[in-house]
């Protein structure tokens, strides 16, 4: 199908223009520690909420945001917002501010802006003061229609006010962060220009160094471009010893994790972005996604997400945002399987892993358990699994370790209860089928009880088995228990040999339970049959019986 001529036409768009750059070093790089990150929910993320946040809801948040380790919090705008000021006047007020961590204020660099913002901090601390204004080429002719030399003169002016307000303020530890807003939309020796004309202005110091803030306000090419604008920006920074570089990337190309992390690579120090990334249009950087990352290679994020449920619980209730069940390391579905190859897999090495070795599972890039998440929600059945997962649930929830040929049967058995339902099969709709079907406890037949003795020509066994016409003792004799049973049960009509066999305990203790797995030939066809008792002879008759029923249901059915 041809797009329309008006409606879905790509010839109105231009590549984004790469940089010629013949010493790219940043590919060969790998991240070895996290960056510093500072959390921007409460001023980013929250101007881009349908409703914003109320002052408890952002306390709450604030709480959480604490909680996890985030040393740096932007808090709000409180020149541009009353609730905003109010918030920043309540945390300072009521010491709600831990000594480790600092918030963070973001201004315009306009006068009246810039003095509200100072005043709102008083009493503070230690804060950083987050001064911007924009420096693309699109807005720089078209918005503000200015030349380069006034865009620069409106940065220099916006950081000799700030650092005017910083010295009526003495008692609090003042940090300057700039932003050339639209940063990768800015030719980078123009990036470079107004960086260096703040920081003259600024005087920092490796010691007392400034927060240089290189935002991709929209994302408007692939992450290496991104990476490639960065060191390109750093290797011709003056001073560059004394200034964080801090980068704030948004999601309009699904990329920003991905351009985070390549930036960092490239030279970035600090990164800024919110709980799975919320804010505007499709979102800030998503900080959970890239602190996992690292985490899942080994590196320490320097954030506590060991909680996943209680963090997704606050988030979801202060944004009123939902979490999609497929996002990364958080989602409710992560860490499912429902293909069958894939729970088979999991199940395999599961089994096969100690405790102390490196995790190396198929299918699952951490330990669940990490996050607070259990094994129960690793295996999930539907008409798309296979035995391994239906094994799995048995094993997880009932103990059940069942042979191969069972697993082969029960699966045909949920696919097809799946089928029919056309919904997930859940651990209890699983248990129910494998009782009805393979224990057969609605069966025609149950035994109550038996009786066996042991001499040199072979085992006697006495079974009392219950039907519709009473208890009849079947009395016969073999070389065990099962063939002696075996030939019992022809007085019922029923011919069964046994074709395989296993079992295993259930409990520990003296009192513990046994499960017996039998694969029997019944009249000439195959049939699976497990029975569960403490005695575990019996229990091998429970499981016999429970192959017979199976047979005579389905012979009656014929009939």
């Amino acid at each position: 199908m041809k797009p329309s001529s008006t409606a879905f036409d790509h010839r109105k768009y231009r590549p984004f223009p790469p940089l010629k750059k013949i010493n790219r070093r940043w590919p060969d790089n790998t991240i070895e520690q996290a960056p510093l990150w500072c959390s921007v929910d409460l001023r980013d993320g929250n101007q881009a909420l349908i409703e914003p946040m109320s002052v408890a809801q952002k306390k709450r948040l604030f709480q959480l945001l604490v909680n996890m380790g985030f040393k740096e919090i932007e808090i709000g705008f409180p020149a541009a917002s009353g609730p905003d000021y109010d918030f920043v006047r309540m945390l300072i007020d009521e010491n709600m501010i831990p000594d480790d961590v600092t918030i963070q204020v973001l201004t315009q660099a306009r006068q009246h802006l810039i003095t509200k913002t100072f005043e709102a901090l008083i009493g503070c601390r230690r804060a950083v003061v987050h001064v911007y204004n924009s420096t693309s080429k699109v807005q720089r002719e078209q918005v503000f229609q200015r030349d380069r030399s006034g865009i620069i003169q409106i940065a220099v002016d916006g950081a000799r006010m700030v650092a005017e307000e910083a010295k009526k303020h003495p008692d609090t530890e003042w940090v300057f962060q700039y932003s050339p807003e639209s940063f990768t939309g800015t030719e980078m020796d123009f990036a470079v220009d107004v960086c260096n004309a703040v920081m003259k202005i600024w005087q920092p110091t490796p010691e007392k160094p400034v927060i240089l803030n290189l935002p991709a306000t929209v994302e408007m090419s692939t992450p290496n471009i991104f990476a490639d604008q960065i060191e390109w920006f750093l290797d011709h920074l003056e001073n560059r010893e004394s200034a964080i570089c801090s980068v704030h990337t948004h999601n309009d190309r699904g990329c920003a994790v991905a351009a985070a992390e390549l930036a960092v690579m490239a030279g970035a120090d600090r990164v800024e972005g919110t709980l799975f990334g919320n804010g505007e249009r499709t979102g800030n950087m998503d900080i959970v996604t890239m602190a996992m990352n690292l985490y899942s290679q080994g590196v320490d994020p320097r954030l506590d997400l060991s909680q996943a449920n209680k963090i997704i619980k606050i988030a979801t209730e202060c944004t009123d945002l939902p979490i999609h069940p497929r996002h990364p390391w958080f989602g409710e579905l992560v860490y499912t399987a429902f293909s069958g190859s894939h729970q088979d897999a999991i199940r395999k090495c599961l089994s096969k892993r100690k405790t102390e070795e490196v995790w190396d599972v198929a299918y699952l890039p951490i330990d669940p358990a990490d996050i607070g998440r259990d094994y129960q929600e690793v295996i999930r059945i539907n008409s798309q699994s296979g035995k391994g997962g239906v094994a799995f649930v048995l094993e997880h929830d009932h103990g059940l370790q069942t042979p191969r040929w069972l697993q082969i049967a029960l699966s045909v058995a949920v696919q097809a209860a799946a089928e029919t339902s056309a919904k997930e099969v859940s651990s209890g709709d699983i248990w129910n089928l494998f009782q009805q079907q393979f224990m057969c406890i609605d069966g025609q037949y149950s035994i109550g009880g038996y009786r066996l003795e042991h001499s040199a020509e072979g085992d006697s066994v006495e079974v009392d088995v219950r039907g519709s016409q009473g208890v009849i003792s079947l009395a016969s004799q073999g070389k065990g228990p099962l063939e002696a049973f075996s030939k019992g049960l022809e007085k019922l009509g029923v011919r069964l040999d046994i074709l395989d066999y296993s079992e295993h305990a259930l409990d520990n203790g003296s009192d513990a339970r046994a499960v017996s797995y039998v694969h029997a030939s019944v009249n000439g066809q195959r049939y699976c049959g497990v029975g569960i008792d403490q005695d575990i002879v019996l229990a091998s008759l429970k499981a016999m019986m429970a192959a017979a029923n199976q047979a005579l249901q389905n012979e009656q059915k014929v009939a």
